[in-house]
C-alpha cells in the first residue's frame, strides 16, 4: 500500500454520510491529511423501453439548480442487495417496475474524496406502478426521451451528472459486447 493510515477520527455523521479525517504517511515518508466522505452503496438504473429512456429531473441543492439524470440513489443501509436497491429506487423515483434487471457493472463515485460504490442496472420490460418518493424528492419530475435525444443531451451539456454519463458508457460497452457475441 502506498499510503499508511496513522490515525483516523470521525468528524461528522448524519443518516446519509460519514466524514472522517485521517492522518496519513505516503510511501515516500511525507505525512498529510485525507478527508474521506463515506456513503452506503447506491444504484443507477437505465430504464429503457424500445427507443425511449426514462429520466428524472430534480433540484440538486449542492449545485443550486434542477438537474436531469437517470434514476439513482441509495437506502442508507449497509449490505443491501444491489438488485433489490435498483428495483426499489426505480419504483420510488419513477413508478416503474422492471420485468428484467440486467447488472452492467459498478463504479466508484468520486473516489478522490468519497467512498461510495454505485451499481449499474439496465431495466427493461417496464410497467407503470405508483411512485413512492422520499421527502427530498417531492419535486422530482419523470421525463422520457428518445435514445438519440438523450445522447444529444449528454453531448450538449444538458445532462452533466457523472453517474448518468458513466452508466451510459457501461451500457454502450455491454451492448456492443452483446452484439459481437451474437455475431459469432
Amino acid at each position: 500500500m502506498s499510503i499508511r493510515t496513522l490515525s483516523s477520527r470521525e468528524v461528522y455523521r448524519n443518516p446519509w454520510l460519514r466524514l472522517h479525517e485521517d492522518e496519513i504517511e505516503r510511501s515516500n515518508g511525507a505525512k498529510g491529511i485525507y478527508g474521506v466522505v463515506e456513503k452506503d452503496d447506491a444504484a443507477v438504473i437505465l430504464p429503457i423501453d424500445g427507443d425511449r429512456i426514462y429520466l428524472v429531473e430534480q433540484f440538486r441543492y449542492t449545485i443550486g439548480e434542477r438537474a436531469l439524470e437517470l434514476p439513482q440513489g441509495g437506502w442508507e443501509t449497509a449490505d443491501v442487495n444491489p438488485e433489490e436497491l435498483a428495483r426499489g429506487e426505480l419504483r420510488e423515483e419513477t413508478g416503474l417496475v422492471a420485468a428484467q434487471m440486467t447488472y452492467l457493472g459498478s463504479t466508484w463515485i468520486a473516489y478522490g474524496f468519497a467512498k461510495q460504490r454505485q451499481y449499474v442496472f439496465l431495466a427493461t420490460g417496464l410497467a407503470q406502478a405508483e411512485t413512492d418518493p422520499d421527502p427530498e424528492e417531492h419535486d422530482l419530475v419523470l421525463k422520457t426521451a428518445s435514445i438519440a435525444e438523450f445522447e444529444q443531451m449528454l453531448l450538449d451539456g444538458t445532462i452533466r451528472d457523472v453517474c448518468t454519463l458513466a452508466a451510459w458508457g457501461l451500457y454502450k460497452v455491454w451492448r456492443e459486447k452483446q452484439a459481437a457475441e451474437r455475431a459469432i
